[in-house]
Order: C-alpha cells, then sequence, then structure tokens
C-alpha cells in the first residue's frame, strides 16, 4: 500500500522517480482504509533528506502509513527553509490530545552537548512521556535513542577517541525475536556518532533488552515495555550517499580528524562508489516494526492507547 503524505511534500516526487508509489491527503481521502498513524520528530538539520529516507522505508510495506511530521516551538533549524517547516511540520501542542499508532525521534546534531545543556530538552523530554500513553510502538534513532535512554533510564553517553564512522557488522542475541524476521545471522548497518553508550550500564537496567551488538560498533538496537519502545544507536534508514556526503562535509570544514567512512567505498577506497550492504535490513527493520509492534499491536481506536500496558 502507499504512503500517504501532506500534498507537496518534496519527498513525492523524489520518491517517484524511484517508483515508489507515494499518495497526498487528497487521493487518500477517497479510500476507505483505516490507515496507521505515524509521527515523526524530525531532528536532524537536513530534514528533507531524512523525510525521504524514512517515508522510503516505511513505503515498503503491505500497510497504508499515514505520516505527520512534528517539529519544536522551542528550536528553529537553519538548514531548512521556514517555509518548508510551516508547511509540513506541526506542534506538540496541536497533537497533544492526539494518538498515533507509532511515533520515530531521530538523531540530532547536539550530542557532544550534556543533556541538560540541549536547548530544547524539556521539550523534548515532554514529548518523550506523552508518547507512553499516547502512541503504540516508538522508534528512536541515534542521538534521539541515547536521549530517551537517558530521560527514561539514567543511561549515560561517553565521548568516543574516534568517531564512529561507516558501515559494521551485527549480529542477534535471540533470531526469534519479531523485529527480526528474516534477518541473517549477521547483517550490516551504518553508524556515525561521537558517543557511545555502555554494555554494562544497560544490563544493570532488567527493564532493558539488549537485541543487537557490533564488536565494532557496540550496542546496536535494544527494547524495552515488551516492544513499545526501541533504541536503535545507528542509522539504517541512510540512503547509500549519505555518509559519503557527511565525509566531503566534514573535509570541507577543516576538520583534521576525520576519517572516511569504514568498509563503506569498495575496497575502502574513497574514489569508488559506495557499495550498499545495509538496504535490506534496514528495509525489513521497518517492515517488522510496523507489522508486529504497531499494526498488530494498536487497537482500531486510537484512544485506548491510553489504556496499554507493555506487550
Amino acid at each position: 500500500m502507499p504512503v500517504n503524505l501532506p500534498e507537496n511534500l518534496p519527498a513525492i516526487e523524489i520518491l517517484k522517480k524511484e517508483h515508489i508509489f507515494v499518495m497526498d491527503d487528497l487521493r487518500a481521502s477517497t479510500q476507505d482504509i483505516r490507515p496507521l498513524k505515524i509521527l515523526v520528530l524530525n531532528l536532524m538539520p537536513l530534514k528533507i533528506t531524512t523525510e525521504t529516507d524514512l517515508i522510503r522505508l516505511l513505503s515498503n510495506s503491505p500497510l497504508q502509513v499515514e505520516i505527520e511530521f512534528l517539529g519544536l516551538s522551542s528550536h528553529t533549524p537553519k538548514n531548512t527553509p521556514i517555509e518548508h517547516l510551516m508547511s509540513f511540520y506541526t506542534t506538540f501542542n496541536k497533537v497533544k490530545n492526539r494518538y498515533f499508532d507509532g511515533m520515530i525521534i531521530t538523531g540530532a546534531p547536539v550530542e557532544m552537548l550534556p543533556f541538560r545543556e540541549v536547548t530544547y530538552w524539556d521539550e523534548i523530554t515532554r514529548i518523550f512521556d506523552w508518547a507512553r500513553t499516547h502512541v503504540t510502538s516508538s522508534f528512536y534513532i541515534c542521538w534521539g535513542a541515547q536521549a530517551a535512554l537517558h530521560h527514561f533510564y539514567g543511561i549515560n553517553k561517553y565521548p568516543l577517541e574516534k568517531k564512529l564512522f561507516g558501515v559494521f557488522r551485527h549480529t542477534i542475541t535471540d533470531p526469534s525475536f519479531p523485529l527480526f524476521r528474516g534477518f541473517d545471522d549477521e547483517f550490516y548497518a551504518p553508524h556515525s556518532r561521537h558517543t557511545t553508550i555502555l554494555s554494562e550500564e544497560i544490563r544493570q537496567q532488567p527493564e532493558l533488552t539488549i537485541l543487537s551488538e557490533s564488536e565494532e560498533a557496540g550496542i546496536y538496537i535494544l527494547s524495552s515495555r515488551g516492544g513499545r519502545e526501541f533504541y536503535v544507536t545507528g542509522h539504517s534508514e541512510y540512503s547509500p550517499l549519505t555518509l559519503h556526503n557527511e565525509y566531503l562535509r566534514d573535509k570541507e570544514k577543516g576538520m583534521d580528524s576525520v576519517s572516511m567512512p569504514l568498509n563503506y567505498y569498495r575496497d575502502n577506497d574513497p574514489t569508488q562508489p559506495p557499495l550498499v550492504q545495509w538496504r535490506s535490513h534496514a528495509n525489513l527493520l521497518y517492515i517488522n516494526w510496523l507489522n508486529y509492534f504497531v499494526y498488530q499491536a494498536t487497537p482500531f481506536n486510537l484512544e485506548e492507547i491510553a489504556n496499554l500496558g507493555d506487550l
């Protein structure tokens, strides 16, 4: 089924060129289907790129998905036209009395700051708390995952000696867990971060379950509340050229410590094109989340989400 998007969202034309079926609100209103309502809190600086990356993955499902984008009142992004934000993003005050089948919270370019020095910390933690009673399953990505883990469980983040940058191999703790249906025993995922969480702190929290790890990248996926919350430390949603563009951006800034993304270019040669090793895993990850932890878990009447316990 197609993804239902706001009319004229730039991602629509980009994805149509990739032969991905998307439709706007007007056409979707003619179909007598109750779509899954997914709220995306997009904290990434290049918002149109992130919108496109997430829609690409959410569209690869037989379920109809209606996506709404959420912005922050306490922060004005610098890299996205204000006209785009005004046209396609809503505010928390406008959604706080509504319910959603699923929610995605992205990473943000603030990972080197202490959590409470982030200017929008108070607002984002209110959204985290709200999601626990208004969303069936929440999917936290990269800094979003670190922030939620710190808020809910007191998990700290620690600076790395060198940026974790590239595509790394991961294993699965429990292959029978529904999130990993169809996965191979080992799979690859991109990472791009300067901080990490520690396994020993996670293992002291009985409410947290480690689902996937990497020898090089550390913990990759955690769950809590029976699948009502997932924390993903990498960027499975990245398109083939995202790491390449980050690498060029950092080099242009004159960052002497920048290394090329590992296991990314063919033969680890930055003059060669990327070798995409994570596309199938990324699609399965989002399809399985939508199917097993959103669609199959959510009540038909969204207001009943407030009465859900752990799955």
